[in-house]
């Protein structure tokens, strides 16, 4: 008889994944040690923009253990222009090659490289090589970049704009203003943030020129996306390219690109017929490697006196950078998309203005569009909460749709899959005590201290998503095989990378086919074993690629039971399939294990007629929706009347995700979510100066949050489960960094309330806010 298991889904289990990254057994990049290899280094301008009058590079290459030294005019023909994957009409886009041709227009822009024996030796030749630059105007600032007049990024295109994309919908955005008793407006500013991994990112090509074959070993989140678009940089067709991405030490949006380097190490590999590597320091990191964020714009409400909302128009600035990375464009467009957040906003129009400054190209960051949007509208709902008089939660709860409402269609253009907001809400007020929440805030005040409550409502897009709506196209790919073992083989076209698929996949299988989870290998990041596959972003994951795994699964269960019925001698209608065992109860009475089963499968001496041998099926999942998981936070902060340092006293947060495969994961992954959030309110922010100089460059000068600047936590969660997938689930990677930003920040405005600020620009570091404090006749700082 079948044993009863305890479900492995739903359990809080520790990564498999983690036993060798703790002992430091796991390989990345780095790790890659191959015969013959020869090392890289590369020049970067030191000029925010200038024309380059000469290289000379002959004391670079006269060098002992100097390999090579070569310039644009050596590689660029050979390497193809950096690719954009985004469509946005009427797109004026730079041409980017992998090195500067005769122009730099950031300072980091690549201008040679160097390959040695010894990455030192690289070093001292790219310290070599004189550069002759002529500095030309700059413009760093994104506003002042679209006034006429301004120095021009590329004075090819004519104009600092890339493009003016909008989004409206709904009713009428005109007769909202017009029928509106009042009209509140206000500005927000998205600082630039750098995403800062922990692994700087890297690249090691080797080419076999006898079968032509190129394998990269690069530390990307999108091996399959890369062997996609690497070929019309290189040359070498996608069937003669293998790209494998191990451990990843980090990535949070940055690493979901084509970067020119990849490009370059390849050509070179190709060139030299070795090895090559490449390691990026922390400094390059900081200043090539893509930025986030960086949103400006003025924001109008139509409200009526009782806290309605009637519409909401803006015109938003994004800073785009000097050049576009594989979906820099098109990650402001996804603010727009959800800008009404978990309201009912009947009317909507957003301006968004993609600009070029002559500062690194921004992208993905962890959030990538929608943080900037729940940003907006929660700062903007606190704002009129306090410019009417009415409760802020209130106002939050009038403009909720009713769960009954679901799926529901926003004014943005969106459809939400499900959605409890109010049940989310009402944990998130249960957990933190709100009402002793709001006297303890009352009674500190009232003792001269400064503390205050913020809270946060959030929807996201997550599971990117239908191929319609995706540059590449949004299904997933996996396989499943029974071995002949009774051991069981995940392929999968995801490319974890922290996110713990590893463990959750095996979860869902050893559930559903009813084996321990010992027995499930789960493999992934090399398009050599999973031939197919659109990777890790957009919280896409296991709510993509598990569903693909799941449809595999009940191939395989539907193909054993057809062998189960015929070793049975009866119809597969009549077997039964539960725990790992087949049994056809009531007419043969018989059972059957998979160790048996798949033997019989793959010796394959006593098939029934027109069954293939083996037990192995691989499945194409494309969902027809995204999905929109929600939640509510709420934080509690005080702050130093002296230092104007912010301390987080209490942190709830209420996430729901769908139906939880693994709550550690998932607490795992908020917890770090919110540190970005942490980082983004009281620490970080990309500086450059007027002349388009970095000044933000290293951790010495780029604030990130320590152990000490981060609460404990209280966690929970409601379940709503998504119709757009087999499984329900919604995505959790992003929910942290989405759902926290803004609660922390109205927290801290909350506490300064009393000395008549209303609202400071992120981030809100002890400097601002001491200033804050002392200027209380301005409210904006």
């Amino acid at each position: 008889m079948a044993e009863t298991r305890t479900p492995y889904v739903g359990r809080a289990m520790k990564r498999i994944e983690d036993p060798r990254l703790i002992k430091g057994i796991g390989t990345y990049v780095d790790d890659v040690r191959l015969p013959g290899i020869v090392h890289t280094a590369i020049l970067r301008s030191p000029h925010a923009h200038a024309r380059i009058r000469k290289i000379d590079v002959s004391a670079a290459r006269a060098l002992p253990g100097v390999v090579a030294v070569l310039t644009g005019a050596d590689v660029n023909d050979a390497c193809g222009l950096v690719p954009c994957a985004a469509a946005i009409p009427d797109l004026k886009a730079p041409k980017h090659t992998v090195l500067a041709g005769d122009r730099v227009y950031y300072v980091g822009h690549p201008v040679a490289v160097a390959v040695a024996t010894d990455p030192y030796i690289a070093r001292d030749a790219i310290e070599a090589i004189d550069v002759d630059y002529d500095p030309l105007p700059v413009v760093a600032d994104a506003e002042a970049a679209v006034k006429p007049g301004s120095p021009l990024t590329h004075p090819d295109l004519g104009s600092n704009v890339a493009y003016t994309h909008t989004v409206a919908g709904g009713s009428s955005i005109d007769e909202a203003f017009r029928s509106a008793d009042r009209v509140i407006r206000h500005r927000l500013v998205h600082q630039r943030l750098t995403p800062m991994p922990i692994e700087p990112r890297g690249v090691v090509a080797s080419f076999q020129p006898g079968e032509g074959t190129l394998t990269i070993w690069t530390s990307t989140q999108i091996p399959h996306l890369l062997r996609t678009l690497l070929p019309a940089m290189i040359g070498v067709p996608e069937n003669k390219l293998r790209i494998v991405a191990p451990e990843v030490g980090g990535g949070f949006g940055a690493k979901l690109n084509v970067y020119a380097e990849e490009a370059l190490v390849a050509h070179l590999a190709m060139r030299l017929r070795r090895p090559v590597k490449w390691i990026e320091s922390r400094r390059d990191n900081a200043a090539a490697t893509i930025h986030g964020r960086d949103q400006i714009g003025e924001y109008e409400l139509a409200v009526r006196n009782d806290g309605t909302i009637l519409g909401i128009r803006t015109r938003t600035i994004a800073d785009l950078g000097s050049y576009l990375q594989l979906l820099t464009p098109a990650i402001p467009t996804l603010t727009g998309l959800v800008l009404t957040g978990c309201y009912r906003i009947p009317a909507v129009k957003m301006e968004i203005v993609g600009v070029y400054t002559h500062k690194m190209a921004t992208d993905a960051y962890r959030g990538a569009g929608r943080p900037e949007a729940t940003y907006l509208i929660e700062r903007l709902m606190d704002v009129v909460a306090n410019e009417l008089g009415v409760d802020r939660l209130e106002i939050r709860l009038k403009h909720f749709p009713q769960p009954s409402e679901f799926p529901f269609a926003t004014s943005c253009g969106l459809t939400y899959d499900s959605g409890n907001y109010q049940g989310a809400l009402a944990k998130a007020k249960q957990l933190a005590n709100w009402d002793q929440l709001v006297k303890d805030r009352d009674a500190a005040r009232a003792s001269g201290q400064l503390s205050g409550i913020g809270v946060s409502t959030y929807v996201e897009i997550c599971a990117m998503g239908p191929s319609k709506a995706m540059p590449a196209g949004g299904w997933e790919w996996g396989s499943v095989r029974m071995e002949i073992s009774g051991k069981v083989t995940v392929v999968t076209g995801v490319s974890p990378h922290g996110q713990g698929q590893e463990t959750t996949f095996a979860q869902i299988v050893a559930d559903r086919i009813g084996v321990p989870i010992e027995d499930v290998v789960v493999l992934h990041g090399d398009t050599n074993v999973a031939p197919y596959g659109r990777d890790t972003y957009g919280s896409r994951g296991t709510a993509v690629g598990g569903s693909a795994i799941v449809m595999s699964i009940d191939k395989i269960v539907a193909k054993a039971k057809t062998l189960a019925a015929h070793l049975f001698e009866t119809t597969s209608d009549h077997v039964t399939f539960e725990n790992g065992v087949f049994t056809s109860p009531g007419v043969t009475n018989r059972e059957i294990g998979w160790t048996e089963l798949a033997g019989e499968a793959y010796v394959a001496k006593n098939l029934p007629a027109g069954l293939e041998p083996g037990l192995e099926a691989s499945s194409f999942f494309e969902p027809q929706n995204f999905t929109f998981p929600f939640g509510t936070h709420i934080v509690a902060v005080d702050v130093d009347r002296d230092t104007g340092r912010v301390k987080i006293t209490k942190y709830v947060a209420v996430d729901d995700c769908g139906p939880q495969i693994n709550p550690l994961i998932v607490e795992g992954q908020l917890q770090g979510g919110i540190a970005h959030s942490i980082g983004q309110v009281l620490f970080e922010k990309t500086v450059y100066d007027e002349n388009g100089q970095l000044l933000t460059g290293e951790f010495m000068d780029y604030a990130l949050p320590r152990a000490t600047d981060i609460p404990e936590y209280v966690f929970g969660h409601t379940v709503t489960p998504s119709p757009v997938n087999p499984l329900g689930i919604k995505g959790v990677g992003e929910a942290g960094t989405i759902g926290a930003t803004p609660a922390i920040a109205n927290a801290v405005i909350d506490a300064l309330a009393p000395l008549g600020v209303t609202h400071l620009d992120l981030p809100m570091t002890p400097e601002r806010v001491w200033q804050a404090m002392k200027t209380t006749a301005a409210t904006t700082v």
